[in-house]
């Protein structure tokens, strides 16, 4: 199953558009895991089993782990998902931007070592760029196009032909770039007008909507500015408010998460049409 049907199918058996995001900050782990060998591993797996069925993708953000040199827990991480719900699409988080055989080798790093459905990446090196990842006729590419944070606008608002240069790249990949037909944008939650003018120039195209949770996205604004026809189209990220819902004292890490998870999927839902 390729990245889009597996994707569409996950919106439908969950009833969600919820993308949980994996970025495990050693500070902010249980006591009992910030020392143990495996204890990122270990948190994350938690985290995944309490939310699974609240969710329509996972999305482990590769710096969390490389900065720790934990690449060995993300694999483990990537092995469980995959092996213990095959359903729900895994999506790593690279933002890899180079080009031929160094695009490539990055490919190959996210869809044979991390074994991921989709892998996000940035265009400003062009299609030659985004192509290497394309030779996975299966797996996603996920291109950034208007993100979340404040600085975006510093290029993605420059004119390209009368138009802000987010809406070329978007334009870019829905006409010309979407060669396997798996491609998807990033279009942050922070900017819902944006959100929903790119809606009108891809399409059913899925888009990757961080921003939400701590970032501070309105939900509302996110749904209804970026779904498709069907009221589906978005995975909508949320990461820290889930990850660490906990407080400091009481209720179980994995519990907690489960418990937010489940009141932001039902926000979304809540809005759908």
């Amino acid at each position: 199953m390729n990245f889009i049907n597996k994707l569409s199918a996950a919106w439908t058996r969950n009833n969600s558009l919820l993308c949980v995001g994996l970025d495990p900050d050693l500070a902010r782990l249980p006591a009992e895991l910030r020392d143990a060998p495996d204890g990122i591993a270990r948190f994350c797996k938690a985290i995944i089993d309490a939310t699974a069925d609240l969710a329509c993708a996972f999305k482990p953000q590769i710096a969390y782990f490389a900065a720790l040199g934990a690449e060995d827990q993300l694999e483990a991480i990537c092995r469980y998902l995959r092996d213990t719900y095959p359903h729900i699409p895994l999506v790593l988080d690279a933002k890899r931007g180079d080009i031929g055989a160094t695009a490539h080798q990055y490919a190959r790093e996210a869809f044979e070592r991390y074994g991921a459905d989709a892998v996000t990446v940035n265009p400003y090196m062009g299609f030659d760029s985004v192509e290497p990842y394309m030779a996975w006729d299966d797996r996603g590419v996920i291109v950034l196009c208007r993100t979340s944070n404040a600085g975006g606008s510093d290029l993605q608002f420059l004119d390209v032909g009368g138009v802000p240069l987010y809406q070329h790249v978007a334009r870019l990949v829905a006409d010309k770039w979407n060669k396997n037909g798996q491609s998807a944008l990033v279009v942050g939650a922070t900017f819902p007008d944006e959100i929903a003018q790119v809606r009108k120039l891809v399409g059913d195209m899925p888009l990757l909507i961080p921003g939400i949770g701590a970032q501070g996205g309105d939900i509302e604004a996110t749904v209804k500015a970026g779904r498709s026809a069907d009221g589906t189209g978005m995975m909508i990220n949320s990461s820290r408010a889930i990850l660490y819902a906990a407080p400091k004292e009481g209720e179980d890490f994995a519990a907690a998460a489960r418990r937010v998870a489940m009141e932001t999927r039902d926000a979304i839902n809540a809005h759908r049409g």
